[in-house]
């Protein structure tokens, strides 16, 4: 597979990951269709056994996601801002402390982005857990399971 192959399935993927965290794009199956062209343009074992695992943690994502109670961010609750800082507190956490960090990264991004609008920690923390039971776990767990998923694929495509 070429260096343009490869980059563009990066980009896809990176599409993807900010899809998750914009409401209305399948950001989710955005990366898993990057992995899916990845494996169908370098047939390896390895590439099949990443799309595999793909395809695993997507499902098993989205039956938690379903065991969620149903309730999503309102449109006047979805900040971009605040988005931002979970997205951004999810990918350095998910890098500075592997796999596990991206779940406190992404609940501090969201305490930080509230602490800066707020000013106060008692009223930041009121948010954050108001934002967590209005559909933030349940873009936490698309997130984590999109953040595995290109994990496993940088990891195979450094490994190959």
């Amino acid at each position: 597979m070429g260096a343009w192959d490869l980059l563009l399935t990066g980009l896809v993927i990176l599409l993807g990951l900010c899809g998750v965290l914009l409401p209305g794009v399948p950001g989710s199956w955005l990366v898993w269709a990057g992995v899916l062209w990845w494996a169908l343009k370098d047939p390896q074992p390895l590439a099949w056994a990443v799309l595999v695992g793909a395809t695993v943690v997507l499902l098993l994502s989205q039956a938690v996601r379903w065991t969620l109670p149903p309730r999503r961010m309102r449109a006047d609750d979805a900040d971009r801002r605040l988005t931002a800082y979970a997205g951004a507190g999810a990918f350095l956490g998910f890098v500075l402390v592997p796999v596990l960090g991206a779940i406190p990264g992404f609940m501090g991004g969201i305490y930080l982005a509230e602490r800066s609008r707020l000013g106060r920690h008692g009223e930041a923390m009121a948010a954050l857990r108001t934002a967590m039971r209005s559909g933030g776990s349940s873009t936490l767990t698309e997130l984590f399971a999109c953040l595995l998923i290109t994990g496993a694929w940088l990891g195979a495509v450094f490994v190959g």
